[in-house]
């Protein structure tokens, strides 16, 4: 393997889409050599005026070919371009030996890639935003809470539940508003979803017609599974002693959506991609995005562990151990705070890479509870607020 490749200081962030937020501002204060990429550099110029950066880091006209113009061993790449762009860039980061971060999920396109990069001495920065990001932090803080307080080799059943969604800070009719491409929302819709319940693994088809209710701190909500979450338990590093009965990562939505967006689904059941792109131009038209309205990001994990022999039954009573995690922000007039929960990890996260305490290779944000603990230190002193509590 080749030495790792010394931070130059110098970061590209590519892309100023509505996840870019104050996460960019945090690292104009660790760096003074951030480029800013966007369509045009009048573009870039002016998300930088957005965000109160003009002058602090440099715009620049976005083409893959001028990125690399300028990529020097060293460099740090931020993608927040769309996911199957990802693997393009790292590409380019690979041959320039520069290192690479996204918010995003490891695609194979990238993970195949992983190996190379580990040659070059570069870090693959994955997984580092909200969810993906936040929510593998407080999954790994719980878990290596729950290990501490029972042990590893009890077979005791449990209870795992991670929940995020990006809504309207002011319920609206739709109940809901986009913080990313609509397409991209539906395409999510399309994708089968596998999970555990009752102590088996259940495929649902149509993610939304597993929707259920879920409570938080006295409100309604309502959350349906999302993606393949039974690879995480593995990832988690949940015992193989102890015995899931329940372990879903999945999505969060205003109670009422499932109803609000009825016609949606009839659409996204029938529909092909020529369809479900016209869709979604049609939904961003009619619910558009404005300055003046404000969202809001929830974030709920929580896990219980129960006695051997357990049935699990209880929510919280009964439970040999239990604890939660909530994340509960809302936009203001500086940012989003999709955009806050997005760009804040991930800043934190190229700040390491920076300073040298990440390895080559594939990182995701939390490869272990240790770090999972001291990031989670760093972003509560960055001003990300959430809150913990242990038992029921």
């Amino acid at each position: 393997m080749t030495d790792r490749a010394a931070p130059t200081g110098t970061v590209h962030w590519v892309g100023a889409g509505l996840s870019t937020g104050s996460g960019l501002a945090a690292l104009c204060e660790h760096t003074d050599g951030v480029r800013l990429w966007h369509r045009t550099a009048e573009r870039a110029a002016a998300a930088l005026d957005r965000l109160g950066l003009a002058g602090r880091a440099e715009p620049c006209a976005y083409t893959l070919e001028a990125l690399m113009a300028r990529l020097v061993p060293g460099d740090v790449v931020v993608s927040m371009l769309p996911a199957p762009e990802h693997a393009g860039l790292l590409a380019a980061c690979v041959a320039r030996r520069a290192h690479f971060a996204c918010s995003s999920y490891v695609s194979d396109a990238v993970l195949d890639q992983v190996p190379a990069a580990g040659e070059a001495g570069i870090v693959v920065l994955t997984e580092a935003g909200l969810d993906p990001g936040v929510d593998h932090l407080f999954a790994h803080s719980l878990v290596a809470r729950a290990r501490a307080a029972i042990g590893d080799d009890t077979a005791a059943p449990y209870r795992f539940t991670s929940y995020c969604g990006g809504v309207p800070a002011v319920p609206d009719d739709f109940r809901y508003r986009f913080s990313w491409a609509p397409v991209g929302v539906l395409n999510a819709l399309r994708s089968p979803a596998r999970y555990i319940e009752d102590g088996a693994e259940v495929v649902a088809g149509r993610p939304w017609e597993a929707t259920r209710g879920h409570r938080l701190d006295g409100e309604d909500f309502e959350v349906y599974p999302n993606r393949d979450s039974v690879p995480f338990v593995r990832q988690y590093a949940l015992p193989p002693a102890w015995r899931p009965l329940t372990f879903v990562r999945g999505t969060l939505r205003l109670d009422g959506w499932l109803r609000a967006w009825d016609t949606v689904f009839a659409q996204v059941r029938e529909g092909d991609d020529a369809a479900i792109a016209a869709l979604a131009q049609e939904l961003a038209a009619a619910h558009p995005t404005t300055p003046d309205d404000r969202d809001r990001v929830v974030l709920s994990v929580s896990l219980e562990v129960y006695p051997p022999g357990a049935r699990g039954d209880a929510t919280g009573g009964g439970a040999a151990w239990a604890g939660s995690y909530l994340l509960d922000l809302e936009g203001d007039e500086q940012e989003s705070a999709m955009a806050r929960c997005v760009s804040r990890p991930l800043a934190l996260g190229v700040r390491h890479i920076l300073d040298g305490s990440l390895p080559p290779g594939l990182s995701r944000a939390a490869g272990t509870a240790e770090r999972s603990e001291r990031w989670l230190r760093e972003l509560a002193d960055d001003g990300l607020r959430f809150a913990f509590r242990q038992g029921g």
